[in-house]
């Protein structure tokens, strides 16, 4: 077992006492070194323990990316009170049933640099001041709610609470340990090859786990620096990557907005301290992977993982360049299972089957959810509830979820690999394929986001795909939309397309 400190905390504030000058944190017009974190956490500790945050508190923090953020985070690991993130974009209806839930002693807004936050605060009756290094933040009133038990063992002691819709569409909180965060934040640097002159572009929001574990809390685990913002800006990008930046994480809708932004623009890249690029959250095409490679100069890395393993299951090696489409090789340390779903067990080696894993990264259990917990989580075992093979040389590749899963005619038709034939048409930004129940059978439905400013007709694309798959997999009916339902991390929601394809009428899909 790594030897690992007991809080998230504790590794930047190391940092800041060894080498206080060294880059930490920068926004565009603020730039935080080390020394400065370590103040801003001791001003924000101070916040909480006077606002009447006490250890074994939920704080909710609705935010979107900012140096107030980070503080209020590691603030709450020094105090050992668990630390609720969550997206400003959501609904007022998604904030005030997760609010319900998670029951909060405090409520902060990042209304600094979120509008969307700001109306969630007003909407709450929240205080919005100047709060020193923090800049503007909104703060809501104390409640009377009951403390979690605190605990000594960083195996235990939950540090960040994310919610998760997952495929059900209901929000399950996520209870991850200070273990969890710091076995991957530790297993990045050698899977990553992350360094302490790293500077890693991080606009993957916070609330999520991508973000806020394999580009913030690995980047000050290593002392490396990080450029927050607060929403997705392919021109900014390009600006910003100038500055040195040598890291950047997305999810396959960002690097999506990178072709179409530098292709539309005739933008040539100026990256000259770029050396990782990776994608996560949602299926990778080979289509956008070479476009990437070829616009940007380096490799695009395909991981995987989930809010439930904090987030890194698998990665590909960073020094050897892929030339499919798989997620990599499974971490040392995790033990990983194939399992037929019907059967509950293991299938031969390359056959497909659910992976399940289990090791540090695992979660501790969803919060107030003992049923949800008990259907993934058997014996230290996680089920992801993906479909899953391996290879001979042990990489391992998805090939869909096993509640998405289509059967038609008695064929299984994995979404993931429709998805790949069309999303590698020049004219498609990206699509999402679900099945529509019919009498007696399961029929696929195509969602289709076509590049900006292209056009091309229903059949037209039937056409093309019926060259390229079989006809089984073929779309009975593909409905083009201007922008695909998703999360405000750029996850497509699937549950929102599968609602809408049951709403098809009968003669529309045929």
């Amino acid at each position: 077992m790594m030897n690992l400190p007991r809080r998230i905390s504790t590794r930047p504030l190391e940092w800041a006492a060894k080498d206080p000058d060294r880059p930490a944190v920068i926004e565009d017009d603020v730039r935080w070194s080390y020394g400065d974190l370590a103040e801003a956490v001791k001003e924000a500790k101070a916040l909480l323990v006077g606002l009447g945050v006490w250890p074994g508190d939920r704080v909710l923090i609705l935010n979107e990316n900012c140096r107030a953020f980070v503080a209020l985070l590691l603030a709450c690991s020094e105090i050992d009170a668990w630390a609720v993130t969550l997206n400003a974009r959501l609904s007022a209806r998604e904030v005030d049933n997760i609010q319900l839930h998670c029951q909060p002693r405090r409520t902060f807004y990042t209304t600094g640099v979120s509008e969307d936050a700001s109306e969630h605060a007003r909407r709450h009756g929240a205080s919005i001041r100047e709060i020193g290094m923090l800049g503007q933040i909104g703060f809501g009133p104390l409640l009377n709610t009951e403390a979690e038990e605190v605990f000594e063992d960083s195996a235990e002691q939950v540090a960040a609470m994310i919610y998760t819709t997952g495929t059900t569409g209901r929000p399950k909180g996520v209870m991850l340990t200070h273990r969890n965060l710091l076995f991957i934040s530790e297993s990045g640097i050698a899977l990553r090859g992350m360094r302490d002159d790293d500077y890693v572009y991080v606009t993957l929001p916070l609330s999520h786990i991508f973000g806020l574990v394999s580009s913030l809390l690995s980047t000050l685990y290593v002392g490396g620096a990080v450029h927050l913002v607060p929403r997705f800006s392919p021109k900014h990008m390009f600006e910003t990557l100038k500055k040195g930046i040598s890291v950047f994480q997305g999810v396959p809708a960002m690097h999506a907005g990178v072709l179409e932004y530098a292709e539309s623009k005739g933008v040539k890249v100026d990256a000259p301290r770029l050396r990782y690029l990776s994608t996560g959250g949602s299926p990778m095409d080979m289509n956008l992977k070479e476009r990437v490679e070829k616009t940007l100069g380096k490799t695009l890395n395909n991981g995987y993982g989930l809010s439930e393993t904090s987030p890194t299951i698998a990665v590909p090696n960073y020094k050897v360049r892929r030339e499919d489409n798989s997620i990599g090789f499974i971490l040392p340390g995790l033990d990983y299972r194939f399992v037929d779903p019907e059967t509950g067990q293991d299938v031969p080696k390359g056959d497909v089957g659910e992976l399940w894993v289990k090791g540090p990264n695992v979660m501790k259990g969803y919060y107030k959810d003992p049923e949800a917990t008990e259907r993934v989580l058997k014996d230290g075992w996680f089920n992801t509830e993906d479909l899953a093979r391996q290879d001979d040389e042990g990489a391992v590749f998805i090939v869909g979820r096993s509640k998405d899963m289509i059967i038609r005619s008695g064929f299984n038709v994995y979404p993931i690999e429709v998805e790949g034939v069309i999303n590698s048409h020049e004219l498609v930004l990206q699509s999402g394929v679900v099945g529509r129940p019919v009498k007696g059978n399961e029929e696929v439905i195509a969602f289709v986001q076509l590049v900006k400013g292209a056009s091309i007709e229903e059949n037209a694309l039937k056409e093309w795909l019926a060259e390229r798959v079989a006809p089984y997999k073929k779309p009975a009916h593909i409905i083009f939309m201007d922008q695909l339902p998703a999360a405000p991390t750029g996850k497509l929601l699937k549950n929102k397309m599968s609602e809408m394809a049951k709403e098809l009428d009968e003669s529309d899909a045929t």
